[in-house]
């Protein structure tokens, strides 16, 4: 069709715009048969007769509730326009301007001048009256590529979730699986009660559901499980190494020094060739019995338990991550320097707790040349020795800064002793 002069569109003159919108002109009527998509504009007064109906937009969906919406910008690359708010944009901006050859409308617009025709009262006077009809493939083959996009997304998304775990009768669905983690199933046989004898249980479910049964065994202290239950102001600690049956139950008589709330770790050394050694798993129990919160007490160079002096020499400067060694003595009650025995593999244990969090780290003091007893947290390793009759060089290596409770364990003349000490770690 041979392109006519170029006219102008009046702003007073509303369309209804389903799409980008062309002007098609009627230069001969009888030849030019109405289309089925046409959608007729009610241009002016003059015209209502050969007009159709004008047509309402269809109300939203049953499920779909119509939601207020507010202007659209017309340049908006933030959210996809709408025909009918495009075309009221282009109108409301050509009425500011009084330009109606703006540049924007002519690219959404061709327009061609309609024959002229009188109007009802005979007059001469004669309005532009365009016959509107859809531009085929404009915003909609846009709109159609977008849509087209997000249905090939949603396919991809599908298809990965099928073939990860698929479902019947070709519906996929997506196959949760168990984390691969380690849990503990810990228990007291009745209640907790401080200063009487406590039945514990418990075992470790591997991540397939059923209990671990191969523990490392044989010389040194890095060996089967170490229960150990703090209470959680520090002022209290139960050490144990449970007996484990082979179906990996284990059980154990406790007595607790006190009541109140407790941490539970579970420092485990399974039996594998990983180049972790061991991992902790974690519960929580209440004691029965008084309870009052004490706070942690400034640090002390010297504790004395059961007669037994513990004296921690020189000044601790610790930090974070790095090996360290402490020198202690440790004198029976008539002074004389102590002579340890082995309980759980070593000579003693350092059992570190930070202040408030509740961190945990555990390192041990052996004989020199004993196998198993080294500690390493990351690159940084640290083996605690003990070659003369009361002296102790107690490793430190734990992994934050802050508040700790070293909790200073070993066994004399039958006695298991345990002498707490406050240390700060930068």
């Amino acid at each position: 069709m041979r392109r006519e002069e170029i006219g102008t569109v009046r702003w007073d003159e509303r369309p209804d715009l389903e799409d980008d919108l062309v002007a098609v002109a009627q230069l001969e009527r009888a030849r030019i048969p109405a289309a089925s998509y046409t959608v007729h504009v009610q241009a002016h007064a003059t015209a209502e007769a050969e007009q159709a109906a004008r047509r309402e937009p269809s109300p939203p969906h049953a499920e779909e509730p119509a939601e207020p919406r507010g202007p659209v910008e017309v340049d908006d690359p933030g959210r996809v326009d709408r025909p009918q708010a495009r075309a009221a944009a282009l109108r409301a901006d050509a009425h500011a301007r009084r330009d109606d050859d703006h540049a924007i409308i002519r690219e959404e617009l061709e327009m061609h001048p309609a024959p002229r025709q009188p109007d009802r009262a005979g007059a001469r006077r004669v309005h532009r009256r365009l016959r509107v009809v859809l531009r085929p493939g404009a915003d909609r083959r846009r709109h159609e590529r977008k849509h087209a996009l997000h249905g090939i997304a949603l396919l991809a998304v599908v298809g990965l979730l099928a073939g990860c775990g698929g479902g019947s009768g070709g519906s996929p669905t997506i196959a949760i699986q168990p984390a691969g983690q380690y849990r503990l199933d810990f228990k007291t046989v009745g209640p907790a009660v401080a200063g009487k004898p406590t039945k514990i249980s418990m075992e470790i479910i591997q991540p397939n559901g059923k209990p671990l049964t191969k523990f490392k065994r044989g010389n040194g202290p890095h060996t089967g499980v170490h229960l150990i239950m703090v209470r959680r102001d520090l002022a209290d600690i139960v050490h144990r190494h449970p007996p484990i049956d082979a179906n990996g139950q284990m059980s154990d008589t406790v007595v607790f020094p006190a009541g109140g709330p407790y941490r539970v770790v579970v420092d485990v050394y399974p039996q594998q060739t990983t180049p972790q050694p061991n991992f902790q798993l974690f519960s929580s129990l209440r004691v029965r019995g008084a309870y009052e919160r004490q706070p942690l007490p400034p640090f002390s160079p010297t504790q004395t338990v059961d007669g037994y002096t513990f004296t921690l020499h020189g000044t601790p400067k610790l930090h974070a991550i790095e090996a360290a060694l402490l020198d202690f003595t440790v004198t029976s009650p008539d002074g004389k320097p102590a002579n340890f025995a082995p309980w759980y593999g070593a000579l003693a244990h350092a059992i570190f707790f930070r202040a408030g969090s509740l961190d945990y780290f555990h390192t041990h003091v052996c004989a020199p040349g004993a196998s198993g007893c080294t500690s390493v947290f990351g690159s940084a390793k640290v083996t605690g020795t003990s070659a003369t009759p009361g002296k102790l060089h107690v490793g430190v290596l734990v992994p934050v800064p802050g508040t700790w409770r070293l909790f200073l364990q070993c066994q004399v003349d039958g006695h298991i002793l345990t002498a707490p000490f406050t240390l700060k770690v930068r």
